[in-house]
């Protein structure tokens, strides 16, 4: 059966409890169908790029799924037809990461206190900026013209 990949994103006033019996619930539709749910990760209320319905933030969970199509499309339809599910995004892969996603990994995540430049990024104050050319009047004569 092909590997997936699936994200959704809940609405931020959904209590945690809630985000758990939607994963519960998600995972029966792939199991019902035929598949499997090798992995989940909740990875909590975060906060969103941009505002959806209004929300600033949303509970994020992945699924790793091993699944026949059909169920994936059940599972599509039922995200669809739920009023606490943001945004949902299932990806097909060749294979599945082992251990951990990205975002659980948080020793691999580089945290730069504010303020703190790392190689190559410019200021944009002091010596740094380009100096720009002296602005020329449109009073001032140019040197060829007679007056």
């Amino acid at each position: 059966m092909p590997l997936y990949e699936s994200i959704f994103i809940a609405r931020q006033d959904v209590p945690a409890t809630q985000v758990e019996n939607l994963t519960t619930t998600f995972a029966d539709i792939i199991g019902t169908n035929g598949g499997k749910v090798l992995k989940t990760e909740q990875w909590g209320l975060r906060n969103l790029a941009y505002r959806i319905n209004k929300n600033k933030k949303g509970h994020y969970v992945m699924f790793n799924l091993d699944a026949p199509p059909a169920a994936i499309m059940e599972f599509e339809r039922q995200m669809k037809i739920n009023e606490d599910i943001l945004r949902f995004m299932t990806v097909r892969v060749e294979a599945l990461e082992e251990g951990p996603s990205a975002m659980m990994r948080k020793e691999e995540r580089t945290e730069r206190p504010f303020g703190e430049r790392g190689p190559g990024e410019r200021s944009f104050g002091g010596e740094d900026r380009p100096r720009r050319a002296p602005r020329r009047d449109s009073n001032e004569s140019s040197e060829g013209a007679v007056a």
